[in-house]
C-alpha cells in the first residue's frame, strides 16, 4: 500500500517542557543525538522521494505535517523552503495538504502571513482551560504557556487567517474536569478538536486516580465530552467520535487509533532517517527505527518495512483476543503503540482495551448505532409534509437540504433514518415470506442484541434494502438466500463463531460488505469468525476466507469507498452493471476516484462533506453506447451510486455529485411528503424532450443544483482566462443555471407541492439566484442557447 501521509521533523528540540511528551519523556531517547534543525539537502531529497512516490502510485493527494520538537523553532525561511520544495516536487494532479503542528508559543502575525502565502494550515496543542493546560504544558522554569497559546489561537481566529486554523490537539488527563476542558476549547471556535489518549503501554500503564472506582476512567471522561458535544449539535469535528459513528456502520475510520484501516504514515527525522509512527517512542528505546534514510531508500522500500507492514495488516495483524472481540472492527485494537508488552511485543490488546469498548458501546448506544430487533416498526404514512418515519432532521437541517446541500451531521441523520427504514422493510419482507422464526432470522435477531454494530454495518449495505424492496414488490425470483447471507455477514463481523446455512448459487455465495466465496451450488454452512468466514459446502468441502473480497478505495482524509462489483443485487440500477473489475480497470478506478474526490473538495465544497458522510459504495456500470457517460442512483439502495467510469476525473466528480443528490432527495422523500402523490400529471423538464411525473422533475431539479454550482465554480476558476476549456465551462454554466432556474419555477407553479415541498422549491431557488447574477460573456450565452436549441442536455 502506498504511503500518503508524512511527518517531517523540522526541529528536534522544544521551547516547552511538557511532562507527558512522548518525544522527550518516554522510552525513546534518540532525539539527543539528532541535529536540532533539518538540513536543506534533506528537505530537497525528501520532497523528491515524495514526488516520485506520488508518480509511481498515481496519488491524487498527499498530506505533509511539519512537526518537531517545536517546528516554529526552525524559523520562517526554512519553513518556506520546505513548503516550496514539497509543492515543486509533486506531479500535476497531485495536491498537497500541508500542515504544521505547534505548541503556539512562537506563533506570530509574521508566521501567519507566511502560512497564508504558503497555504499551510496550523494545528495547536492545548489541553483545555488554564488549570488543565498548566498541569503538563509549562516552560522548563515552571511558567504557564496558556496565555501565549490563547494569543496564538486568537491570531488564527482573525478573519484573514481563519482558513489556516486546522484545529486543536488536546491530550486527556483524567484529573482535568471534562466539562471545563470541553467548554474552554469550544469557546475558541475550533474547526476540529482531537482528544488524544495519553501514550501508555502494558509496561507503563496509563494514570488511574488514587482511590478511583471507575474501571474505564478514560472512556467515562470522553463520554462526558461526547454528551456535551452532541447536546451542542457537534459544533466542531472530533475524529474519535466521528470515527466510532462511522466504524460501527461499517465505514472507514478517520484516525489511526480506531478501526482496521491500514496505516499509510511515515516520519522523517532531522537527520534524514525514516521512522515509523512517533507514538512508538513510548514503547521502548529504538522502537520506531527502520534503519532506512532518505538518501539510500525509496518510500516503496520504507512501505515494505516489517513494522509498517504490521500496521497495514488489518484484522490479521491483531492479537487473538482482539480478533474475537465483538467491537474489533470499530476498535481495531487501538493505537499500535498502546499494545506493547515486553514479553510479546505488540501481540496484545490495547492497554486502553476496556476504555475503548466502553467508549464504542457508549457512543453507539447514544445514536451511532441503531440497536434493537431487526423487525423494527413499520413506516407510518403521512400527509401534508409530515414525517413518514420518526424523522431525525431538525428544521435547520431541512433548510440545508432544501438548498441542495447537507453537511456531515445532516447526511448522517438521513443515514440513520434509512437504516431504520431498511430494518422495517426487511421485517416486512420476511414476514411476507411465511418463514417465521427461521435460523437466519433467529441469528440476526440474536446478533442485533449481542453485536448491534455488526448488524448495523451489514444492514447498512445499500443492496440489503434492494432485496427487501423486490420481495415486497412481488419479485420472488430473488429468493430468501440474501437474508441468510446478511445473517452470515453479520456473524463474521461479530466474530463469535455462529453458524448459519446459506444457499450457494452460480457456484458461490456473496456475503454483503465482505465478499464472495466460491463453492458448489447447494446449501452451504457459513461459520462467522473474526478472521473471516469458514464455509462448509454442500459436497462436504471446507473453504476458509474469501476468494474475492469487496475492494475499497482509500481517499484523501482517511475515508473509503467500496467498489461493489460482486453483489448479485447490485443490478438495482437502471443500467447494466460491470462484471468483476480486472486489475488494470481497478487501478483506473482508484486513480480516478482519488482525483475526483480532490476536485469535489475544491469545486463543490458545500456538497463534498455530505458526500463523504453518506456515499459508501460506487457500483461500476457498463459503458454507454458510443462512449456516452452513464450514471444512476437506485431509489432503494441508499448510499450507493452506479457509474460507468468516464474518460476524465472531472466528469467523474460531476457524476458523483449529481447522483448523490438523487440519493439524498430519495432519503428525504422517504421521510416527508413534498408533493401530492395522487397527482398523475406529467411535467416537462427543460433538459428532456419527454414529460415525466412530478417526482422525476423534482429529482432532476435537485440533482442539477449541484451541476449548476459545479460549472459555476469552474467558471470562476477560469476568470480572466481564454481557451477551449474555459469557453466550455462558461457555456455549460450559462445553460445549466437557466435550466435549473426554469425547473424550480415549474415546480413551484405546479400546484402539486405540499407546504414543505414549496419551502424546498424556495430553498432551491435561493441556491440558484446568486448564480443567475454572475455576469458571463455574450458568447457563452449564445453557446448555451445554441446547445439548448440543438438537443436536450443530459448529465
Amino acid at each position: 500500500m502506498p504511503l500518503t501521509q508524512f511527518v517531517v521533523k523540522m526541529h528536534s528540540r522544544c521551547d516547552l517542557a511538557c511532562d507527558h511528551c512522548y518525544v522527550y519523556e518516554h522510552a525513546d531517547s534518540s532525539w539527543r543525538s539528532r541535529p536540532k534543525v533539518i538540513g536543506d539537502g534533506i528537505l530537497a531529497k525528501a520532497a523528491e522521494r515524495i514526488g516520485e512516490h506520488a508518480v509511481a502510485h498515481r496519488l491524487s493527494a498527499v498530506r505533509v505535517v511539519l512537526h518537531g520538537g517545536e517546528p516554529l523553532l526552525a524559523g520562517p525561511d526554512r519553513l518556506r523552503r520546505a513548503a516550496e520544495a514539497l509543492r515543486a516536487a509533486l506531479p500535476p494532479g497531485c495536491s498537497l495538504d500541508l500542515r504544521i503542528h505547534t505548541n503556539g508559543v512562537l506563533l506570530s502575525e509574521a508566521f501567519c502571513a507566511l502560512f497564508a502565502e504558503l497555504d499551510l494550515k496550523v494545528g495547536i496543542s492545548l489541553d483545555g482551560d488554564k488549570v488543565a493546560n498548566d498541569r503538563h504544558r509549562r516552560f522548563a522554569d515552571g511558567r504557564s504557556s496558556h496565555p501565549q497559546v490563547l494569543r496564538a489561537v486568537a491570531l488564527l481566529n482573525r478573519p484573514e487567517y481563519r482558513h489556516l486554523y486546522a484545529g486543536l490537539l488536546c491530550t486527556i488527563d483524567i484529573e482535568n474536569d471534562p466539562v471545563a476542558v470541553y467548554r474552554a476549547l469550544a469557546e475558541l471556535q475550533p474547526p476540529a478538536v482531537d482528544f488524544l489518549l495519553p501514550h501508555a503501554t502494558w509496561e507503563e500503564p496509563p494514570k488511574r486516580l488514587p482511590g478511583g472506582s471507575a474501571d474505564t476512567p478514560y472512556a467515562d471522561w470522553l463520554l462526558a465530552v461526547h454528551r456535551l458535544w452532541e447536546a451542542d449539535r457537534r459544533p466542531f469535528a472530533v475524529r474519535t467520535f466521528e470515527s466510532v459513528h462511522r466504524t460501527v456502520r461499517g465505514l472507514s475510520s478517520l484516525t489511526e487509533s480506531l478501526g482496521l484501516e491500514p496505516s499509510d504514515l511515515a516520519v522523517l527525522e532531522t537527520d534524514g532517517t525514516f521512522e515509523q509512527a512517533d507514538s512508538l517512542k513510548t514503547a521502548y528505546d529504538g522502537a520506531p527505527v527502520t534503519g532506512m534514510n532518505v538518501f539510500a531508500h525509496s518510500l516503496d522500500d520504507l512501505a515494505r518495512h516489517p513494522g509498517i507492514a504490521a500496521r497495514q495488516s488489518g484484522l490479521a495483524g491483531l492479537s487473538a483476543t482482539c480478533r474475537a472481540c465483538p467491537v474489533v472492527r470499530a476498535c481495531g485494537g487501538g493505537l499500535y503503540a498502546h499494545r506493547y508488552r515486553a514479553d510479546n511485543a505488540f501481540d496484545n490488546p490495547s492497554v486502553y482495551c476496556g476504555d475503548l469498548m466502553t467508549l464504542i458501546n457508549g457512543i453507539a448506544g447514544s445514536g451511532g448505532s441503531t440497536a434493537g430487533s431487526p423487525s423494527g416498526a413499520a413506516p407510518v404514512p403521512a400527509q401534508g409534509g409530515e414525517p413518514l418515519l420518526s424523522a431525525p432532521l431538525t428544521p435547520a437541517q431541512l433548510g440545508e437540504l432544501a438548498r441542495g446541500y447537507g453537511g456531515a451531521d445532516t447526511v448522517a441523520a438521513l443515514g440513520t433514518s434509512q437504516l431504520s427504514l431498511t430494518r422495517a422493510m426487511l421485517a416486512a419482507a420476511w414476514d411476507a415470506s411465511g418463514q417465521g422464526r427461521a435460523e437466519a432470522w433467529e441469528l440476526l435477531s440474536e446478533l442485533d442484541v449481542a453485536a448491534p454494530a455488526a448488524v448495523d454495518a451489514v444492514l447498512g449495505h445499500p443492496y440489503a434494502r434492494a432485496w427487501a424492496a423486490r420481495r415486497l414488490a412481488g419479485d420472488l425470483s430473488v429468493g430468501l438466500g440474501p437474508m441468510a447471507a446478511l445473517a452470515a455477514a453479520a456473524a463474521v463481523r461479530a466474530g463469535r463463531g455462529d453458524a448459519v446455512a446459506v444457499p450457494a448459487r452460480g457456484r458461490g455465495l456473496y456475503l454483503p460488505t465482505l465478499g464472495w466465496v466460491g463453492v458448489p451450488d447447494g446449501e452451504a454452512v457459513v461459520t462467522g469468525r473474526a478472521d473471516g468466514p469458514t464455509v462448509r459446502a454442500a459436497d462436504g468441502s471446507v473453504r476458509t476466507g474469501l476468494d474475492r473480497a469487496v475492494r475499497r478505495v482509500r481517499l484523501a482524509g482517511g475515508w473509503t469507498v467500496a467498489l461493489e462489483d460482486l453483489d448479485p443485487l447490485r443490478d438495482s440500477h437502471d443500467h447494466p452493471v460491470a462484471e468483476r473489475l480486472p486489475e488494470a480497470e481497478l487501478l483506473g478506478w482508484t486513480g480516478a476516484l482519488r482525483e475526483a474526490w480532490e476536485l469535489l473538495g475544491r469545486d463543490l465544497p458545500g456538497y463534498a462533506e455530505g458526500i463523504r458522510a453518506g456515499l459508501g459504495t460506487v457500483t461500476p456500470l457498463r459503458p454507454g453506447p458510443a462512449g456516452r457517460d452513464v450514471s444512476s442512483a437506485a431509489r432503494q439502495a441508499y448510499g450507493a451510486v452506479g457509474i460507468a467510469r468516464p474518460a476524465t476525473a472531472p466528469t467523474l466528480a460531476l457524476l458523483l455529485a449529481h447522483e448523490f443528490q438523487h440519493v439524498k432527495l430519495g432519503a428525504v422523500l422517504d421521510l416527508f411528503d413534498l408533493y401530492d402523490r395522487a397527482d398523475d400529471r406529467l411535467y416537462f423538464a427543460p433538459w428532456r424532450p419527454d414529460p415525466r411525473p412530478l417526482e422525476g422533475l423534482l429529482q432532476g431539479t435537485y440533482a442539477h443544483l449541484a451541476v449548476t454550482e459545479y460549472w459555476g465554480t469552474r467558471t470562476a476558476a477560469y476568470d480572466g482566462l481564454a481557451g477551449e476549456a474555459a469557453d466550455r465551462a462558461r457555456a455549460q454554466f450559462a445553460l445549466w443555471r437557466r435550466y435549473t432556474a426554469e425547473a424550480v419555477e415549474r415546480l413551484a407553479g405546479s400546484g402539486a407541492l405540499t407546504g414543505l415541498g414549496l419551502r424546498f422549491a424556495e430553498g432551491m431557488g435561493e441556491s440558484v439566484a446568486p448564480w443567475l447574477a454572475v455576469a458571463l460573456p455574450a458568447a457563452a450565452e449564445r453557446d448555451a442557447e445554441r446547445a439548448r436549441r440543438e438537443s436536450p442536455a443530459e448529465v
